[in-house]
């Protein structure tokens, strides 16, 4: 009975610990969220020429206002790529190009949508 007591109280002082560090965690993603909000609404947005697909929703935007919005609550959100993708493919994209270094959001879309093309393009050279 002892051994298990103790490694009660060992957990509990690891959860413990776990919850201040997310806690801090927590106060500085705020923080940053209201230095990323202060920029962006500081920032003039023209109305795209074509949709952008944003990934705190999955869903395709036009307005600037709803655009900034979303990027602001994208620091605090799930990252919705999944239904990023599925809605890209159910409104008529066949094919994506990842640009940059690697080949990871390739990988992903494949696997999310088999049937699409997926490609890189390397824009930096180390």
């Amino acid at each position: 009975i002892l051994d298990g007591e103790e490694e009660l109280k060992a957990a509990e002082r690891e959860l413990n610990a776990a919850e201040r560090e997310l806690a801090e965690a927590k106060k500085e993603l705020d923080e940053a969220k209201e230095e990323l909000e202060a920029a962006i609404l500081a920032t003039e947005f023209k109305t795209p020429c074509c949709p952008v697909y944003q990934n705190v929703d999955g869903k395709p935007h036009s307005n600037p206002e709803e655009i900034k919005n979303n990027l602001i609550a994208q620091l605090t959100s799930p990252v919705r790529w999944t239904a990023s993708v599925q809605q890209m493919i159910a409104d008529g994209a066949t094919s994506f190009t990842e640009c940059g270094p690697g080949a990871v959001l390739q990988g992903m879309i494949k696997k999310i949508a088999p049937s699409a093309g997926a490609e890189n393009i390397e824009l930096c050279h180390a």
